[in-house]
């Protein structure tokens, strides 16, 4: 294990050398990777989303792909379409964009619902059936989604069934005056990626997600841990709260984050730090909260309060 989390903790080390500042962030994605699940981006364009995909790739020797998302994208643009060859006499299959290890999807809501059910399909299912034949995609498979949440022209919202199917949703905002400062005076960004080395291969990336399958949850944390999601579902400002999925993720990010932490059981701690991460695309507000501009994070934060964590004794 130790081996294992020194090569992690390698990993986000040299993301944060090229995305300054961030962190909190980068930990945050890293987590979601060892835990097997998807990220949603919701970030205004320009603070390195796509830098961020690329570094991860290098860094973990992933095979990436970047598809930017307009209505005139297709399903088989992702899923693969056949195509005659001449040559051969025959229809050839061509492989789409999610044929890959690590997609960047970038503006998911900038496409129409038949291309994005085709994208959350293979997200869930791990494998795309095109003209009746079955074919699953490279594990693991990894999905970076983006939206912009300034603007709706053009836009078609994710419905909120396929929006659940992400693991965590974030944000990586602005960098600080300080991480800026450097980025400003420093080399410049394809040098920064070019210093990038692999520490981690597809391999070993699942060899730790199932590692991390093991890590114990004791019954008690359990119990903090769905009290928290069913509080969701009766908070008075909510209209839909966390839905079963996100019980799920809950555990999986939870133990992802003892792992990192280089233990072998979760806390109390380790849920309450993942919830904002895991509830915030997943949970509704009613809409007499959304015109008093009610933030979700001081709705999580009043949910994180209303539950008491349970008494463990030194944070087990």
């Amino acid at each position: 294990m130790e081996e294992r989390l020194a090569a992690v903790q390698k990993v986000m080390e040299q993301v944060n050398r090229v995305i300054l500042g961030k962190q909190a962030e980068v930990r945050e994605i890293m987590l979601a990777f060892l835990a097997d699940g998807h990220v949603l981006l919701e970030d205004i364009p320009g603070v390195g989303k796509t830098t961020l995909a690329l570094a991860f790739s290098r860094a973990m020797q992933l095979d990436y792909r970047r598809i930017q998302f307009t209505p005139d994208v297709l399903p088989s643009d992702l899923t693969g379409f056949s195509i005659y060859r001449r040559d051969q006499e025959k229809f050839v299959y061509q492989e789409g964009s999610v044929f890959c290890n690590l997609l960047l999807a970038d503006e998911i809501n900038r496409t129409s619902p038949k291309t994005q059910s085709a994208l959350l399909e293979v997200m869930e299912e791990r494998r795309v059936t095109v003209e009746g034949v079955t074919r699953s995609v490279p594990d693991p498979f990894l999905v970076i989604a983006t939206q912009n949440p300034v603007g709706a022209a053009g836009t078609q919202r994710l419905p909120e069934a396929q929006v659940d199917r992400f693991m965590v949703s974030l944000s990586v905002g602005y960098p600080d005056f300080d991480s800026e400062l450097s980025l400003a005076m420093g080399i410049s960004e394809t040098s920064r990626l070019e210093g990038i080395e692999p520490v981690l291969g597809g391999e070993e990336l699942r060899e730790i997600q199932r590692e991390i399958c093991n890590v114990y949850l004791k019954e008690s944390v359990a119990r903090y841990l769905v009290e928290l999601i069913r509080a969701t579902r009766s908070h008075p400002s909510l209209e839909r709260g966390g839905s079963p999925r996100a019980t799920i993720a809950l555990v999986r990010m939870a133990r992802a984050s003892a792992w990192l932490d280089g233990r072998s059981f979760v806390t109390p701690n380790d849920v309450a730090a993942q919830l904002p991460y895991v509830i915030r695309h997943r949970i509704r507000r009613k809409n007499t909260v959304r015109m008093e501009h009610t933030e979700k994070e001081s709705i999580i934060g009043e949910v994180l309060a209303s539950v008491k964590k349970p008494p463990v004794g030194k944070d087990r």
